[in-house]
């Protein structure tokens, strides 16, 4: 490669000095003004474009001479080569030099603004005196004229525009036009106020109904934005957003006092969609916002709160009858101003607990365990409902309706029982012949409700005793709907909270299967006699109840051995005797006695026993018989009448045995907390034991305490901190 440094290609100016005409800018500006007066007055056809830009670039000094006359000189080589014109060399450096080199452009810039001065100021004397509907369109005209006028002069003047105005900092040519048309046009006295106004009137006739010219609208809104944002927003959007303030202000107190809630929302939604058409229409998209905030403001957060509790049509009257459509569009409109949702949410929080807290306050409602749990579903199906359609599943209200049902079904100390006799109902016979996807559904419900429990280990209590029930008495409908709603208590409270229930199912099986072998084996020996069902529990898996006294006959009792000891669970049977006399001979509990003869003497077809007077009823006046029973089938199941809720005596026992093994779970919870921080307050100790059992349920901080002073003075797990 050659080593020789490259010579850099320079092009410096002539030598020679010009002589220049003394009126040379005086002609050529005569030449230019007329060309100029020719395009205002629509006679630019006859102008030679390529001679007036000839001109205009001999009015012009740059320093960049020498680059000038090179683009120059390539550009008429390449049109020699293609023989598109003839300029001879000399020719083309003369042109080039007298294009350039000529310091007149400050003369072309001044005459310029003055003549452009001097038409716009004609044109506004036209425009004022258009009349009537005539203003906009005349205005509209000479714009468009303008701006037609203003391209061929900006063509003409290029030259000037790319290096004069540069390099003195003036303003361009079409930003020169635009102010000029600003300041003599729209800006002055009489045009600007009744421009201002004659828009803000069509605007007010559409809003009216009347249907506006919305192409000149479009077009007259484009030339304010044309001129500068400033002007839009001055003379056109500030005044518009003032008027519309005004107008939407009016509006709203005229509706909301002849119309009702849901209507008003209807034209309140209906006069949003409007402003936001008309923006797209012909306004700037800018003033989108503003106005719909103006619109926000006026017609739905000055009139949020009356609107909300507006009576017999307002947001609790939805909510009763279930008014989706108007609902979503309170949802949709509300959500658009501060706190709007929060108000629509507390009205909704009030209204659901005042339901509730009626609902479990209603003697004749809590009869009927199932009636209550079954509304208590049907009232959260109904604002689920509610929420997923009409307020887009906000986690808002989701929120709330939980809140809500927390405090309300805890208002309820038998809420827990409830909740599993309804349970111990569908799995008895409610869910008899329902596919599995509706058990389900049925299932997820239940379990819904007990997360709002806070006793939920008084629902165990119940949901294990009403478990054992249908087991021992074959009530279940199905076995595994059983281990499906076992499953999920798991799932929800963890293997402790179902190990007992699952071990209950383990003894069902074992004793199903001990049955079976007995009669495989002994069958054959047994004949035609009666059967015999039994079932071995184990003592600690099953719900723990008083024992029942009754004098059984001696055959029963020496199958008692001297390794195990057996527990009997019992019933009875009488013959020919008064009430008080088989009270006497089983000494069986009042309450459980009526039960056994109740199934007994008073179930139709199925009645091994009779008794006078017959009743559904066993009086202790009674008198029990035997029956000539008789009956088509070899096996006749006859069930145990079950009391469809616990009596006050039972409900008392309950509640002692919950309390009783709350205490060493209180305990446990104590000495895990201390265990892992050593020393702790004690306000500190009774927070933590809260928050750790609280999924189970609501500890009094009274038997935490008394907890903590039995830790202390019997089992010595904790010592009090000593005092100096």
């Amino acid at each position: 490669m050659s080593s020789q440094k490259k010579r850099n290609f320079q092009i410096e100016a002539f030598k020679h000095r010009v002589v220049v005409d003394p009126k040379y800018a005086e002609k050529t500006w005569k030449i230019l003004e007329h060309a100029i007066h020719e395009i205002y007055n629509h006679n630019a056809s006859g102008l030679s474009f390529e001679e007036l830009y000839s001109v205009q670039c001999a009015c012009v000094n740059v320093k960049l001479y020498s680059v000038v006359c090179y683009i120059l000189f390539r550009v008429l080589g390449f049109l020699n080569r293609n023989k598109e014109i003839k300029v001879g060399h000399k020719q083309a450096k003369r042109n080039a030099y007298n294009m350039v080199l000529h310091k007149f452009g400050e003369k072309l810039y001044s005459g310029l603004v003055s003549t452009m001065t001097s038409h716009l100021k004609e044109i506004a004397l036209s425009i004022e005196a258009s009349q009537g509907d005539l203003f906009l369109e005349e205005l509209d005209r000479k714009w468009t004229e303008h701006n037609k006028a203003l391209q061929m002069i900006r063509d003409i003047l290029m030259y000037m525009d790319r290096t004069f105005i540069p390099s003195t900092h003036r303003t361009p040519v079409h930003e020169l036009g635009l102010n000029l048309w600003r300041d003599n046009i729209v800006h002055t006295v009489k045009i600007q106020l009744r421009l201002k106004d004659t828009l803000l009137e069509l605007v007010q006739k559409e809003r009216g109904g009347e249907v506006i010219n919305r192409g000149l609208m479009r077009n007259i809104v484009k030339m304010l934005m044309d001129l500068g944002s400033s002007v839009y927003q001055e003379d056109f959007e500030k005044p518009f957003l003032v008027v519309s303030a005004d107008f939407y202000r009016g509006e709203s107190q005229l509706f909301i006092e002849s119309c009702d809630c849901g209507n008003y929302l209807k034209k309140a939604e209906k006069r949003l969609n409007e402003e936001i058409e008309r923006v797209a229409h012909y306004l700037d998209a800018r003033s989108e916002v503003k106005i719909t905030n103006v619109v926000e403001r006026e017609m739905i957060e000055s009139q949020m709160t009356r609107l909300v509790q507006m009576e017999n049509s307002g947001l609790v009257n939805m909510l009763v009858d279930d008014k989706y459509d108007d609902l979503g569009r309170m949802y949709n409109l509300f959500r658009r101003v501060p706190n709007g949702l929060t108000s629509i949410r507390d009205v909704m929080t009030v209204h659901l607990r005042e339901t509730g807290r009626h609902l479990v306050s209603d003697g004749e409602r809590l009869k009927d365990p199932v009636d209550f749990v079954q509304r208590l579903l049907d009232i959260k199906d109904k604002h689920d409902k509610i929420i997923n359609l009409a307020f887009n599943n906000d986690k808002m209200f989701q929120n709330a309706l939980n809140s809500s049902f927390e405090y309300f079904i805890n208002l309820n100390t038998r809420s827990p029982e409830f909740i599993s006799l309804f349970v111990d109902d569908k799995l008895r016979k409610g869910l008899k012949g329902v596919s599995e996807e509706d058990v389900e559904i049925v299932l997820d419900k239940v379990m819904m409700l007990f997360r709002y429990l806070q006793e939920k280990d008084v629902f165990e209590k119940y949901y294990k005793q009403h478990l054992a029930k249908r087991l021992l008495s074959a009530k279940s409908v199905s076995e595994d709907a059983e281990r499906s709603l076992i499953l999920k208590l798991k799932t929800e409270c963890g293997y402790q909270f179902t190990s007992k229930l699952e071990g209950m199912f383990t003894d069902m099986k074992t004793s199903d299967d001990t049955m079976q072998g007995f009669y495989a084996a002994m069958g054959h020996e047994l004949g035609d006699g009666p059967t015999l069902g039994v079932h071995v529990l184990t003592t600690g898996s099953w719900p723990t109840q008083s024992t029942t006294t009754c004098n059984l006959p001696p055959e029963i009792l020496l199958l008692q051995t001297s390794s195990k000891h057996i527990t009997w669970g019992h019933t009875v049977d009488a013959d020919g005797l008064s009430y008080r006399e088989v009270e006497q001979a089983t000494e069986i509990p009042t309450s459980d006695l009526k039960r056994c003869l109740q199934s007994l003497a008073c179930a139709k077809g199925k009645n091994v026993l009779r008794k006078e007077p017959m009743s559904k009823d066993i009086g202790e006046d009674n008198r029990i018989f035997f029956n000539k029973f008789s009956s088509k089938f070899y096996k006749v199941k006859i069930g145990t009448v079950v009391a469809p809720k616990e009596s006050e005596p039972e409900k008392q026992e309950t509640r002692q045995r919950v309390e009783e093994d709350r205490k060493p779970q209180i305990e446990a919870a104590i000495v895990r907390i201390m265990k892992a921080r050593r020393v702790l307050d004690h306000n500190n100790i009774v927070a933590e034991v809260t928050k750790q059992l609280q999924t189970r349920f609501l500890p009094n901080p009274v038997v935490i305490k008394k907890r903590i002073e039995s830790l202390i003075g019997d089992g010595k797990f904790l010592e009090r901190e000593r005092t100096i």
